[in-house]
């Protein structure tokens, strides 16, 4: 007992580490802390925007059906990529989830899955009761695009200019979002 009162942090740091190690704990851990610190993407000032020039990216749905993102040219666009096994990218789901519902008849929405398989992506859409726009992409990926990190998301303007270029979690369904995407829809 008296081990245990003075070494009290020793023995909560190592049952933390434990319980991130263990797939059934440490997912919903890191999910939950991905939230916590998630806040409002930053817009690109326009004067230092990117521009996505080349559209053509051919993209397959969780059914099979081929789309490509020229579908979308001169209109605005979310593009967001990501993975069921990344923590990041799960946590910020629910509030791309309430932007998609509010937005997905004006905006097109893209969740391009870095999943190898698709019936874990249709699992957990389902398990989840996501109703996002989900791909895998069948195609190089346009450069303006293209990123190593997960998630990873895009905001592209009706004049394919990139207004938002996030890595990492964010809290999507903010007023500022909600704003930048608004106001992008007048252009």
């Amino acid at each position: 007992m008296n081990f245990l009162k003075k070494n009290w942090s020793n023995v909560l740091f190592v049952i933390i580490i434990i319980l991130l190690v263990i797939p059934q704990t440490g997912m919903p851990i890191k999910v939950a802390f991905n939230k916590l610190i998630a806040f409002s993407p930053s817009v690109v000032k326009e004067a230092k925007r990117d521009v996505l020039n080349n559209y053509d990216w051919n993209l397959k749905t969780l059914d099979g059906e081929s789309k490509n993102l020229s579908d979308s040219k001169q209109r605005v666009s979310v593009i967001n990529l990501w993975a069921t096994w990344c923590p990041p990218c799960v946590a910020e789901m629910p509030s791309f989830q309430k932007l998609y519902d509010d937005y997905g008849d004006k905006v097109d929405f893209y969740f391009i899955s870095k999943d190898q398989n698709k019936a874990i992506v249709k699992k957990f859409m389902t398990k989840k009761a996501y109703t996002l726009p989900v791909y895998f992409s069948a195609s190089k990926i346009p450069v303006e695009l293209q990123s190593n990190s997960l998630p990873t998301s895009y905001v592209i303007s009706k004049s394919g200019s990139i207004a938002i270029n996030k890595v990492g979690a964010a809290a999507w369904n903010s007023d500022s979002m909600r704003g930048l995407l608004d106001d992008l829809l007048k252009e």
